[in-house]
C-alpha cells in the first residue's frame, strides 16, 4: 500500500527533480516525445533549475555541455530523443570520453512494452553508445530514477571523469511512480571533480624522487589531467622548488602562465623551443599526459634512451605504448604533493643545481620572440594567423577564456596564444579534435563563465558545421564573442594537400561574409579585412557584455601559410 506521505509523480517529473537537487543550472538539447513529461516538469518549475537550452543539433548540445563542464568544474548535462537524437550525441560523447570531461546525457528510449516491434525511430542506441561512454545506464523501473541519477553523476566524476548515458524509456518517463521524499538527495562526492582522489604508492614515490634527484636536465610534460585535478598551485610549487621546465600539450595549456620563467610552452608537432629541451633532457616526467600522436610528433619526439616517469589517473595509460622507468597511478595534485614531501630535505640543493639550466628559459623565450617578431606583428593583408594570435593575447583579459575549435584554430592558438595565468583559460577539444566545436563550445563556456568574457575561435569550415547554433546564441542572447577564421578553405586539409601534392581536392569553400549572415539572424557582425582593424574589433567585441558578437576575419588564402609549421607526416628526415 502506498504511504500517504510518499509523493507520486511521473518518471519525467522525478528526473527533473533530481537534476534540480544536483543543482544542474543549464542543460542543452532537443526535446522529443519519450521525455515530454520531463520537459513539462522543467517548464512548471519556472526559474528553478534546470534551464533547458534548445539547440539546433544534438551534437551541439553535447559540445556545449562539454565546454560548460570544463569551465564550471561540474558535470555538463545534455539530452536527446530516441534514435536520431541519441545517436547525434555521438561526436560530443566521444570528445568528452577522450578528454575526461564529466557529462550526463539523458536520452529517451522505446516503450518497453513495444520494444523491437519497429517503433518509430527505435534504434539499438545502447549498442551504438556504450563503447564511447563510461557507462550506459538504463532506467527499467521509474522508482529507481533517484538512485540511478546519483549513479550517473558519481560515475561521471569518479576516477578519470567522462560521459555517462542515462536512458529513460517512454513508459518510465510517462508512467506514475511512488517515491519517498528522502530519496531525492545528492551523493556528497559526485559534484566534485574528481569525486575521489587516489594517492600514489609510497614505494613508487621514492623511486620517482630518486630519479628526479639524480637528473640535471629534467622536463615536465603536462597534459589535460592538470585541469581535471586542479593541480595548478602544486605544479608551480613543484617546478619552482626543483627548477624544472614545464612543457604542455594543447590540452594542458594554461597549466602555468605563458610568461612564467619555467614555461617552455607547447611541445610536439608544433613548438617554440620545447622539443629542443626534450631531446636534450636526461629525465622526462609525464603528468596527466597520454603520450599521444600530436604531442609526440607521431611518436618520434621522445628519445628512447631518456628515462620517463609517467603519472596518470588512468592506470591503463601508464606505459601503454611509451617505455617508462616509473609508473605512478595517482591524482596529479596528490602525486606532486607526495613527491615534494619525499624530497623536502633536498629541495634547496636540487633547486641550486639546476639554477643555470632553468635560467636559460627566459633567454630562450626572448630569442624566440625576437626571431618571430616579423610574423607575430605582421602587417600583411589579408590577415595572418600569427597576427591574429598576437592580438588575441593582447585583447583577452587575464581571467578571459579562449576556446578553440578542432584542428586549424587549435594548432595556431595553442602555439602562439599566451595565457595570462594558471587555470583553464584556454580550451581546445582534443579528446577527438572534431571540427564544429567552436560555436557550441563557446556558447556553453560563456554560460558557465557568467561575466567573464569568452572568445570562441573557429574556421569557416567549423562555422559551417555549426551555423544553425548561431541562431541559438542570438535567441538565448549569450554574450560570447565568436571569431571566424575566413580563408575560404578547409585550411588544414588544403595546406597538407599543398605540401604533398601541390593540387587540391574538396578543400575549397565559398568565400562567404559571416558577419552579414550573423546580422541577417539579428546579431552584431563585424568583418575585419586589415590588421589595423583587428585590435579595435576584438576590444569592442570582448567589451560587449549584453549580446553576442561575431567577427569575420579574412585571413590568407595562401596554403603555404595556413599551418604554423611542417606537419610531422610530411617532414623529411635528415
Amino acid at each position: 500500500m502506498k504511504n500517504k506521505n510518499t509523493p507520486q509523480m511521473t518518471g519525467g517529473e522525478a528526473l527533473a527533480k533530481m537534476l534540480g537537487v544536483y543543482e544542474t543550472k543549464i542543460m542543452f538539447g532537443i526535446g522529443g516525445f519519450q521525455l515530454l513529461p520531463f520537459y513539462d516538469a522543467i517548464s512548471r518549475q519556472g526559474n528553478r533549475n534546470p534551464r533547458h537550452i534548445l539547440v539546433n543539433d544534438e551534437r551541439s548540445g553535447a559540445y556545449a555541455a562539454d565546454a560548460y563542464a570544463r569551465v564550471l568544474g561540474r558535470p555538463g548535462v545534455c539530452d536527446g530523443t530516441m534514435g536520431p537524437g541519441a545517436t547525434n550525441l555521438t561526436n560530443g560523447l566521444i570528445e568528452a570520453h577522450g578528454a575526461g570531461i564529466p557529462m550526463v546525457a539523458v536520452i529517451g528510449d522505446s516503450n518497453r512494452d513495444h520494444s523491437f516491434k519497429n517503433m518509430t525511430q527505435e534504434t539499438l542506441q545502447k549498442e551504438v553508445l556504450s563503447p564511447i561512454v563510461k557507462e550506459f545506464i538504463m532506467v527499467e523501473r521509474g522508482h529507481r530514477i533517484p538512485e540511478l541519477t546519483r549513479r550517473a553523476f558519481l560515475t561521471a566524476t569518479s576516477g578519470r571523469p567522462g560521459p555517462v548515458v542515462l536512458s529513460v524509456p517512454e513508459n518510465v518517463a510517462h508512467g506514475m511512480w511512488d517515491f519517498n521524499e528522502d530519496e531525492f538527495h545528492v551523493h556528497p562526492n559526485s559534484l566534485n571533480i574528481p569525486a575521489f582522489r587516489i594517492r600514489p604508492d609510497s614505494e613508487i614515490v621514492q623511486k620517482a624522487a630518486a630519479l628526479i634527484s639524480r637528473s640535471d636536465r629534467p622536463v615536465l610534460l603536462v597534459g589535460g589531467g592538470i585541469h581535471l585535478s586542479g593541480a595548478y598551485r602544486e605544479l608551480s610549487e613543484f617546478a619552482e622548488s626543483l627548477n624544472i621546465p614545464v612543457a604542455h600539450t594543447l590540452s594542458g595549456k594554461g597549466c602555468l602562465a605563458g610568461s612564467h620563467p619555467l614555461c617552455i610552452h607547447l611541445f610536439g608537432r608544433y613548438d617554440r623551443f620545447a622539443n629542443e629541451l626534450i631531446r636534450e633532457s636526461d629525465l622526462l616526467i609525464g603528468l596527466g599526459f597520454k603520450f599521444g600522436e600530436i604531442a609526440t610528433s607521431r611518436y618520434s619526439l621522445i628519445p628512447s634512451h631518456i628515462p620517463v616517469i609517467h603519472i596518470d589517473i588512468s592506470p591503463e595509460e601508464i606505459g601503454k605504448h611509451q617505455t617508462i622507468e616509473v609508473g605512478m597511478w595517482a591524482d596529479c595534485k596528490l602525486a606532486l604533493k607526495d613527491l615534494l614531501d619525499e624530497m623536502s630535505e633536498s629541495l634547496p640543493t636540487q633547486k641550486q643545481k639546476r639554477k643555470e639550466y632553468a635560467g636559460q628559459i627566459l633567454k630562450m623565450q626572448e630569442q624566440w620572440r625576437e626571431a618571430n617578431r616579423a610574423r607575430l606583428f605582421s602587417e600583411e593583408n589579408p590577415l595572418t594567423m600569427s597576427r591574429v594570435c598576437t592580438e588575441l593575447s593582447r585583447a583577452i583579459p587575464a581571467d578571459g577564456i579562449l576556446l578553440a575549435d578542432g584542428g586549424f584554430a587549435a594548432h595556431w592558438t595553442g602555439l602562439l596564444y599566451d595565457t595570462s595565468g594558471a587555470g583553464r583559460t584556454y580550451i581546445a577539444n582534443r579528446g577527438n579534435a572534431s571540427i564544429g566545436y567552436g560555436i557550441p563550445g563557446g556558447m556553453g563556456a560563456q554560460l558557465a563563465a557568467g561575466q567573464i568574457p569568452v572568445v570562441a575561435i573557429t574556421g569557416d569550415g567549423g562555422c559551417n558545421m555549426s551555423l544553425g547554433d548561431l541562431e541559438t546564441i542570438i535567441r538565448e542572447n549569450i554574450p560570447v564573442t565568436v571569431l571566424v577564421v575566413n580563408n575560404a578553405a578547409s585550411g588544414y586539409v588544403k595546406a597538407l594537400q599543398h605540401s604533398m601534392f601541390k593540387r587540391y581536392q574538396s578543400s575549397d569553400l565559398l568565400d562567404m561574409n559571416y558577419a552579414e549572415i550573423f546580422k541577417s539572424m539579428g546579431g552584431r557582425g563585424v568583418r575585419v579585412e586589415t590588421p589595423e582593424a583587428l585590435e579595435g574589433a576584438l576590444r569592442d567585441g570582448i567589451a560587449e557584455k549584453a549580446a553576442p558578437v561575431l567577427i569575420d576575419m579574412v585571413t590568407t588564402r595562401d596554403p603555404d601559410f595556413m599551418l604554423p609549421a611542417a606537419d610531422a607526416r610530411t617532414r623529411k628526415k635528415n
